[in-house]
């Protein structure tokens, strides 16, 4: 397994968007951007303005972090032509982008830009706390009362500048974070529109579904943050061994880390479960072949960090994409496709997202449509639109097993095609595993013949019986999929003893995993 991975890892880094950053190089922290002197014009009028910010210390010190910046003030921006400003963060293992042309769709629509440095990244120090509000938190706070203070931005209100939020994977897990802060500690929140994309929910169940560790992508996250030291030390402990033993460490054995709680407050779970929900608009972007931050990640952040009168105002889009991993066992399907964005915008997810925030930012009329709907892209590259994601069809498939040890998955036929299938299905039956620690991972696959299905969408969830299990009626989560499956071919249920996204964690003692009077629950748009 380890032979496997380091051969992998540089290609996996690279095709995941996990590039490893620069090295960080010495900053000195200030209040304001760098002087005026130090900002360069470039082709087109467009002012490009480096600079620090101090921050919370580290925990144990009295130093200030620095959080670092880049600024771009489009063309004809002053004070008397006062523009909005998107902030944009980058993905884990990044750094903040300083070419203007990386922005030049931003800036010719008239937006002003800040990209950071996320803490422990790039030219900003201290250690990523993954999106902590007791330090992230004061991060973005920081930032933002910033940019309450140039001159050439909009402003609602002292301290509350005309603001929206761009960034993917962990550039999304800081929009949730900046929003939810301010609703927490001001009583709204201080962005007036978001676009997060292929970003979490729940970090802990991303990382680790039924607490089984996604191994190949823990490892990776690690490998990512080690050029610049950017985890806690215990955080990269932690990882280790929920990667070597198969669970996620909760520290209940002595001597071993505690992630569960470390990653207790770090996403929008938390908030909503102290009640608080965000009632401002939200283009949300998801990938459906992502394997890290999967589709029903998105759907929890509209389901339950979205105020129902905010879900009016946003629009849902899944893209195949995201971060992805060569699907081998079971096979999955190799598409990259944003057929949303263009059907709902006529081009990419950023000509979607200049629209959404000159609707929802600036009271244009774009013409845009699809609020308050789901857009989600097919394996096949077509859009299906749907107002529930709901499970809402049974069928009956009977006794589904898996093989006692590593092996093939088994593939069991659940509906002939045309049908089409877009939304959140789940299993239900009743559970023999006599070992313990069993597992078995599920998805939905499609083929003419049980020989040649492939999974719809590259994943698949575990299920874990921690004791012996005889007979207890269970209810398994399936990924989220959106799928056309035609005339002639076979949706199919594939059960599987091992997946090579949850390297090393199948059953730890040998043992078939059997699921009984097996119903599956499938959200079907209609049978074509």
């Amino acid at each position: 397994m380890t032979s496997r991975f380091v051969l992998a890892l540089g290609a996996l880094l690279t095709s995941t968007g996990l590039a490893a950053p620069a090295a960080a190089a010495p900053v000195t922290a200030t209040d304001t951007p760098a002087p005026t002197a130090a900002a360069a014009t470039v082709a087109g009028g467009v002012a490009v303005t480096d600079g620090c910010i101090d921050s919370v210390p580290e925990p144990g010190s009295t130093e200030p972090v620095a959080i670092c910046f880049t600024v771009f003030r489009p063309a004809g921006a002053d004070r008397t032509h006062r523009v909005p400003i998107v902030v944009h963060g980058h993905g884990w293992g990044g750094s903040r982008t300083t070419d203007p042309a990386a922005f030049a769709r931003w800036l010719d629509a008239g937006y002003g830009v800040l990209s950071f440095d996320q803490r422990g990244f790039g030219e900003s120090g201290g250690k990523a706390h993954v999106e902590n509000p007791a330090y992230e938190g004061h991060d973005v706070r920081a930032l933002v009362a910033l940019i309450s203070r140039l001159p050439w931005v909009q402003q609602d209100g002292p301290g509350d500048p005309v603001m929206g939020a761009i960034g993917g994977s962990y550039g999304g897990g800081y929009q949730f974070l900046a929003a939810f802060e301010s609703l927490r500690t001001r009583g709204s929140p201080v962005l007036d529109v978001l676009a997060p994309e292929i970003t979490w929910y729940d970090l802990r169940q991303s990382l680790a579904p039924q607490d089984v560790v996604r191994t190949a992508w823990a490892l990776a996250l690690s490998a990512a943050a080690l050029p610049s030291q950017a985890l806690p030390e215990s955080v990269y402990q932690g990882l280790v061994e929920g990667a070597a033993t198969g669970t996620l460490p909760d520290g209940s054995v002595p001597g071993t880390e505690d992630l569960v709680a470390f990653f207790r407050k770090n996403g929008p779970k938390w908030h909503v479960e102290h009640g608080r929900r965000l009632d401002i608009p939200v283009l949300l972007g998801q990938g459906t072949t992502d394997s890290l931050f999967p589709l029903q990640q998105g759907l929890a952040n509209w389901q339950h960090a979205l105020t129902p009168a905010a879900r009016r105002h946003s629009i849902f889009v899944a893209y195949n994409g995201g971060h992805v991993l060569p699907a081998v066992l079971p096979q999955g399907v190799d598409v990259t496709s944003d057929p949303c964005s263009a059907e709902l915008a006529g081009g990419d997810f950023t000509d979607l997202t200049i629209r959404f925030f000159d609707e929802q930012l600036r009271g244009r009329d774009a013409g845009l449509r699809g609020y308050g709907a789901y857009h989600l892209a097919t394996p096949a590259s077509t859009c299906t639109t749907v107002g529930s994601v709901r499970a809402d069809t049974a069928i009956d498939i009977g006794t589904v097993a898996t093989t006692e040890a590593a092996g093939a998955p088994v593939p069991y036929a659940v509906a002939e095609g045309p049908i089409r299938v877009a939304g959140t299905p789940y299993l239900t039956g009743t559970l023999t595993a006599l070992g313990v620690e069993n597992r078995a991972f599920y998805g939905l696959a499609v083929g003419t013949s049980p020989a040649d299905a492939h999974l719809v969408q590259d994943n698949v969830l575990p299920l874990r019986a921690v004791q012996p299990v005889a007979g207890e009626r269970r209810r398994v989560a399936l990924p989220s999929v959106a799928v056309d499956v035609p005339a002639g071919q076979t949706l199919y249920l594939l059960a599987s003893p091992v997946s090579d996204t949850f390297v090393g964690m199948a059953s730890r003692t040998p043992g078939a995993v059997v699921l009984d009077d097996t119903v599956v629950h499938l959200p079907v748009v209609g049978r074509r």
